[in-house]
């Protein structure tokens, strides 16, 4: 490599569309226009109230040093617990691994399970980021087209052909990013079948656990104990910023785990974790509860808005807090309605190409997670810019 070149690598990682929108949304807040954000995958809410001040009194305590590498145990005790009395699965807190958001879960999971020059199938689209996780690790990721006839969940029946001799597994979502969409127990349930006959290994994303309106919303873990679990405290919890979330490994898996967490991230922040402890006490659970049925009253008004706008959603957004919306009746280049739509009519939303290459340039993902009254506005406006 020559001096002031960057690694190969860094090519193969796509920058985001979205943050053209980002920039010049942010550019015209600058200049006093009122700009609607749906392109943002991060709720409005802050951290409950006990959560933030745990982690103020962690500071003034001087709990800020290092932890273990796979986290406090007395917060791993209570993620197990957790998943017992919400989900009634038993995990050992041995086999949770606390990291610095569900990013760091990934990039360990990647590390963790991919070889050099190994694949892993995924559906197109999904989140971004989880390709450029296995780049990192020497690997790449095979997307496969999906429809929203099938809500855009792989055909499991088909698996089989897409495997190959340099398949490491496979990785789902539910609930989705940028779908929305929630799988059932019975599709978990073929998928762990179809991947364990295949000799692969299954990772199922559930960052966005909890917030499911529609459906059933267990965890993988009741499925088989050799399968993968992520989450965080980042959607539910709403605590975007103090970087926390975990990975559920089998028994077999936990020693390579720890050496890659001491490696890679030595811990998660400390004082984030002392706060976490409160994440699961009654009554932030009864307002994360109560947030989660904002959210839905949001996802109603945002999807009887779309409807009457003539705007089809294309899944039936179960979970998560958004909405993806098939454009192609009003325009053949998502990216550049949303660029149009945001300088014309101030709202901003994500377009489809973030998310996968099929058919990405008809899609464009809403996110409500900002209050009714501004979806309906953003409703009205996006009426207005298609009339125009």
């Amino acid at each position: 490599m020559k001096q002031g070149q960057l690694a190969r690598r860094v090519s193969k990682i796509a920058p985001f569309q979205v943050m053209a929108v980002l920039d010049k949304a942010k550019q015209l807040q600058a200049n006093g226009y009122d700009v609607i954000h749906l392109e943002v995958g991060e709720p409005d809410f802050v951290a409950p109230s006990a959560v933030s001040e745990a982690g103020v009194q962690a500071i003034r305590q001087a709990q800020t040093g290092y932890t273990s590498a796979t986290g406090l145990p007395e917060l791993k005790q209570a993620i197990s617990r957790y998943y017992h009395s919400r989900y009634k699965v038993s995990v050992a807190p041995e086999r949770i691994i606390v990291t610095p958001g569900a990013s760091g879960a990934l990039l360990l999971m990647a590390s963790l399970m991919v070889n050099e020059g190994e694949e892993v199938i995924m559906p197109d689209p999904c989140y971004p980021c989880n390709r450029h996780f296995l780049l990192q690790a020497g690997g790449r990721a095979k997307l496969i087209e999906t429809s929203p006839d099938n809500e855009f969940k792989i055909d499991l029946d088909g698996l089989a052909q897409y495997w190959s001799a340099t398949t490491a597994g496979l990785w789902l979502a539910s609930p989705a990013n940028p779908t929305g969409a929630v799988l059932s127990r019975a599709y978990v349930e073929q998928a762990w079948q179809a991947v364990k006959d295949l000799g692969g290994h299954l990772l199922v994303d559930e960052i966005y656990q909890g917030l499911v309106y529609d459906g059933d919303d267990f965890t993988a873990l009741s499925v088989d104990d050799n399968l993968f679990v992520i989450n965080s405290f980042s959607k539910y919890f709403a605590m975007t910023g103090w970087r926390l979330g975990w990975i559920v490994v089998p028994e077999w898996a936990i020693e390579g785990a720890i050496k890659l967490a001491q490696n890679l991230f030595i811990c998660a922040p400390a004082m984030s974790q002392y706060a976490a402890l409160h994440a699961f006490d009654e009554g932030v659970l009864t307002e994360c509860e109560a947030r989660r049925e904002r959210l839905n009253q949001r996802r109603l008004a945002l999807l009887k808005g779309l409807e009457r706008i003539g705007l089809p959603v294309v899944t039936p957004a179960q979970g998560a807090f958004y909405v993806f919306v098939d454009v192609s009746s009003v325009t053949s280049d998502a990216m550049t309605w949303c660029l149009q739509l945001l300088e014309q009519e101030y709202v901003a939303l994500t377009p489809g190409a973030d998310f996968g290459i099929a058919n990405a340039h008809q899609y464009v993902r809403f996110a409500y997670t900002c209050e009714e009254e501004r979806l309906v506005e953003a409703i009205a406006r996006i009426e207005r810019f298609m009339q125009s």
